[in-house]
């Protein structure tokens, strides 16, 4: 009676069926994954690695079906996630975009502050110091640094009419902002996190926050025009991009006296 294992294996000459690249992202360890989170993955992939660049139109949802081998329900449920994570960007009748800072509507979802009297006042932002130093052992550990690696260290003011709201500390990862400077920042007019997708690849996806109250130190009273001891809003701001790579830590010192920070729960 013949073994009913060895009666279900192929022939040794049979060639394996060719696999998707959908297969291939459940062999690398994605098995328990809905399928339209593999894709993600594959499109996340992409855009890592500069596929897609930011302000470009990435293929149809059919087109990207057909590539994956899925069907283009599974496409659109991984780009509605994406969308919804800012990552792209959907515009009617035109297709689907690589989100990207310039965008006039993200120009501000990192920038959490908002008038009292609702006003829509643009951000202006003035660059007091930027230089290369040895990493402390603390912001190395934020940036998954070794104590001592070069960073970036960046000192702005940002102003609202003319009038200082903002003091930001700025450390980043010297490797990744090769060439960054004080001439460089002065002669770039736009958002921060533009600059560093345009210039240096680097494009910022999430953050995590911790917020405090402090009061006022002289330096900082100084440069935002207050009172030492006047009550200030710290925010400290751990941004990543792609692979969950930390890319720059941020300590702002907010004056709330005419300003509240806003955010969003969902």
């Amino acid at each position: 009676m013949p073994d009913p294992e060895l009666s279900t294996r192929a022939p040794a000459t049979e060639r394996p069926a060719e696999r998707s690249p959908a297969d291939r992202a459940v062999d690398k360890g994605a098995v328990f994954a809905p399928l339209y989170r593999q894709i993600k993955q594959l499109l996340m992939a992409g855009l890592e690695q500069g596929e897609w660049k930011p302000g470009e139109l990435i293929p149809s949802e059919i087109e990207l079906a057909a590539r994956f081998q899925v069907s283009q329900g599974t496409v659109r449920k991984a780009v509605d996630e994406l969308a919804a994570e800012h990552l792209l960007l959907r515009r009617q009748g035109k297709g689907t975009f690589v989100a990207t800072h310039h965008e006039p509507r993200a120009q501000y979802r990192f920038l959490r502050l908002a008038a009292d009297d609702g006003a829509a006042a643009p951000a202006h932002s003035r660059f007091l110091e930027c230089r290369r130093l040895r990493a402390s052992r603390e912001v190395a550990g934020r940036l998954e640094l070794k104590a001592g690696d070069p960073v970036v260290s960046i000192r702005r003011l940002l102003l609202f009419e003319a009038t200082p709201v903002v003091l930001d500390d700025i450390w980043l990862p010297g490797h990744v902002f090769r060439g960054l400077s004080a001439e460089r920042l002065s002669r770039y007019h736009g958002p921060l996190y533009g600059l560093y997708e345009s210039e240096f690849g680097t494009r910022m996806i999430r953050a995590e926050e911790r917020i405090r109250a402090v009061a006022a130190g002289d330096v900082a009273a100084q440069l935002l025009r207050v009172d030492v001891g006047v009550p200030l809003l710290e925010v400290e701001r751990l941004s990543y991009t792609y692979g969950d790579r930390p890319v720059e830590l941020r300590r702002g010192l907010y004056v709330t006296t005419a300003h509240h920070y806003r955010n969003t729960l969902t």
